[in-house]
């Protein structure tokens, strides 16, 4: 229910937004963002994200004081900004708009995992899992439907009448639509398992060629209908937990009320494919994601697979721009191949900010490293710290981390 109690937090919170994001710095951070994803030399970029926020609240500042479930998630939203900026803020950037999401209902390809699933911390939502394989035969692809993509306006229009009431004179309101998210490998390791899945490559390739190729028409068909309804996002700012900033999107032609792939920024990993050949990579995962990339105007390429044995294979996929250096990669195998064709996407190790002790040196000698095998090699580098599962109930790691990082990069 929207009070004066809920509106008035709320208010007080996009207030001290809108004067975050009033300054100077943030202009500039875009253009270095541009910069960067346009190979032009800047210094390195640094951006801290999938933060264990279950460990941020020491002093209350992220404790929610609305009432109202859809007022506390604004709210959480924005405290989680106003929280990074004050401890971590490195090379974010703060928008002086909310981005209200659209009521877009996807019903995805049919399937469910089958799961069990273990905690070690409950206020965690990291979690373990141990998926069951559901594709067994040729049999089993019936199963699989084709994404039906739906908008309910009246929904978005009343999500939008709330938003304004609350924000407007303070933050411009947005609608926000879908932002892409397209592995073909992860969501099937989650229906059969990652063990299921590799053993039915080496066993059934037909299998997962037919489940491979069920998957990529789905979705072509997703991104049709995304782009028939408008649905797409016209107000990226990130791309996998880096700067999406960019002076070569949205494409000629752009019509911000029906938005395009190409217009946009995609990412695409396979996280899964970690340790098959370079060759397997190439016919289970190039030869399908080929023909997502296409369609869209920029594509970041990568998660926690260590891509530098296969960088002759990414780069047959079209449109990459910035490419996953992961904690397990190669790194001056990765430059070498690199060079300057890409951004060079290193993630730091998340270990270091989640031992028992926190050791400076080790962060600094760590992100060190990675600046002088770029550096050799003339790559533009972004330094990003993600999939931070605990920092041992220390939220000051990530000030330590985030200062080292800046000074390291700025040096």
């Amino acid at each position: 229910m929207l009070t004066n109690k809920n509106k008035n937090i709320l208010q007080e919170l996009a207030a001290q937004v809108a004067e975050i994001a009033a300054l100077p710095v943030h202009e500039k951070k875009r253009q270095m963002w541009r910069d960067l994803n346009g190979l032009r030399k800047t210094r390195p970029m640094v951006m801290i994200d999938q933060v264990c926020w279950n460990e941020m609240n020491v002093n209350d500042e992220l404790t929610l004081l609305c009432s109202d479930q859809e007022c506390r998630n604004y709210e959480l939203r924005l405290r989680k900004i106003i929280y990074q900026w004050k401890h971590f803020s490195v090379d974010m950037v703060v928008e002086p708009y909310i981005t209200i999401p659209m009521a877009i209902h996807n019903s995805g390809f049919g399937i469910c995992a089958d799961e069990e699933i273990a905690v070690g911390d409950a206020t965690n939502d990291v979690v373990g899992h141990m998926y069951k394989n559901q594709f067994k035969d040729e049999s089993d692809l019936e199963r699989i439907k084709t994404p039906i993509i739906t908008h309910d306006v009246v929904e978005t229009a009343r999500r939008l009448e709330v938003a304004h009431g609350l924000f407007d004179d303070l933050l411009y309101v947005k609608a926000g639509g879908v932002e892409p998210y397209l592995s073909l490998i992860d969501p099937i390791s989650t229906w059969m398992g990652v063990e299921g899945a590799l053993y039915t490559i080496i066993d059934k390739p037909d299998l997962m060629h037919a489940l491979l190729s069920k998957m990529t028409n789905g979705y072509l068909s997703m991104i049709d209908q995304l782009e028939e309804q408008g649905l797409f996002s016209n107000c990226q700012s990130l791309i996998h937990c880096t700067g999406a900033y960019t002076d070569e999107l949205p494409a000629p032609g752009y019509n911000p009320d029906k938005p395009r792939a190409k217009d946009m920024w995609m990412f695409g990993l396979a996280q899964m494919f970690s340790t098959v050949s370079p060759a397997m990579f190439k016919e289970f995962e190039i030869d399908y994601t080929t023909k997502i990339c296409e369609r869209f105007g920029l594509v970041y390429y990568g998660c926690c697979d260590p891509l530098d044995g296969k960088m002759d294979e990414v780069r047959m996929l079209p449109n990459v721009r910035k490419i996953s250096m992961s904690p397990w990669a190669n790194e001056e195998r990765g430059a070498e191949e690199i060079g300057k064709d890409y951004v060079f996407s290193r993630k730091p190790n998340p270990a270091h900010v989640g031992m028992t002790n926190f050791d400076e040196e080790l962060v600094r000698d760590h992100l060190k490293a990675t600046l002088e095998v770029c550096d050799k090699n003339d790559c533009s580098l972004e330094i990003i710290l993600k999939d931070i599962s605990t920092v041992c109930y220390e939220p000051q790691r990530l000030e330590q981390w985030a200062k080292i990082a800046m000074e390291t990069v700025e040096e």
